[in-house]
């Protein structure tokens, strides 16, 4: 391997992305190690000889003729769109993006909340209408927050939710890893415990397969005609057929939902009609800062990698 081994950057990153990624993290190495691939066809033709890839999906076939590759770091925190079994059959080091997109997700989050808790989705749609009608708002002061999946972005979105004084409830792998500001944790198994005590249940997991479907008919019903579903996760995390029946029976009082089973939305969806559900395009971890976060992660990472530390590596999903 090289002293300063290339790394290819698909082509499923945009342009301006690319670009300020590219600027921080030649300024951060004091050389420029990225190539770009700007089709599908380059990116797959450039994955026979490439040694390290950022990405945040790839194509099993691009993996055949893969025989340099050493090192994959993903754009995302969630690595469920990459073929993870073959990697792990070429002994590829997978690190990923986890806590990039913790702030922006939080914020939205935070939201999502307000929005339904003073009213603003009914605010809108009269403003939209042209309608002169008051309304009552809440408060999300003494409510109670229940997150599922207390990683970065779930551990931000518990200290937002904290600072507007609710009580946070939430669930993770490790409960004695969890944050300070989480006020009950459990173990997944506690699942149903929380989404019983929930006034807004925030769902940020990863999609594994413990996790695919965990949110279906009957937790829908457990979580009651007044509660909200934010889902900031992964679309497969819920029952979207059940979701979509319990959202037009009132059997919850709302959703807001950034990531869906089939994206983009199809127009025929019944969830773009519903009035008590908040549709946005998987666009919560957006952010002008995104890049020159993920640059700390990949700069150190890729410092490892050209010294033939793996160990060093952040991040290591594998």
């Amino acid at each position: 391997m090289a002293d300063t081994p290339e790394l290819l950057v698909t082509h499923r990153r945009s342009d301006a992305f690319v670009g300020q990624f590219r600027e921080a993290l030649a300024d951060r190495l004091g050389h420029d190690p990225v190539v770009r691939a700007r089709t599908p066809a380059e990116t797959a033709g450039r994955f026979g000889t490439a040694e390290a890839v950022m990405t945040n999906a790839l194509r099993e076939e691009w993996l055949t003729d893969a025989d340099s590759l050493v090192w994959v770091q993903t754009v995302s925190s969630g690595v469920d769109r990459l073929p993870l079994e073959g990697l792990r059959d070429r002994g590829v080091v997978l690190t990923n993006a986890a806590g990039i997109h913790a702030e922006p997700v939080g914020e939205q989050v935070l939201g999502y909340m307000l929005a339904f808790e003073r009213g603003l989705t009914v605010g809108l749609r009269r403003q939209a209408d042209g309608v002169w009608e008051t309304f009552a708002g809440g408060e999300l002061r003494g409510k109670t927050v229940g997150v599922v999946g207390l990683g970065a972005i779930g551990s931000r979105v518990a200290e937002l939710a904290a600072a507007f004084g609710t009580t946070v409830v939430g669930t993770k792998r490790d409960p004695t890893d969890a944050p300070a500001v989480v006020d009950e944790v459990y173990s997944p198994d506690g699942l149903h415990e929380v989404i019983g005590r929930t006034d807004y249940l925030v769902l940020a997991c990863p999609l594994t397969d413990e996790t695919r479907g965990l949110v279906g008919q009957a937790e829908l019903e457990l979580l009651g005609e007044e509660a909200v579903l934010v889902n900031v996760a992964r679309g497969q995390v819920v029952d979207e057929t059940a979701l979509t029946r319990a959202l037009q029976s009132h059997t919850i009082g709302g959703a807001a939902l950034d990531v869906f089973e089939t994206e983009p939305l199809p127009a025929d969806s019944p969830l773009w009609d519903l009035s008590n559900v908040i549709v946005t395009p998987h666009m919560a971890g957006s952010s002008p800062h995104a890049a020159d976060r993920l640059v700390d992660i990949v700069a150190d990472n890729y410092e490892a990698f050209a010294a033939g530390d793996r160990a060093a590596m952040r991040n290591r999903v594998r």
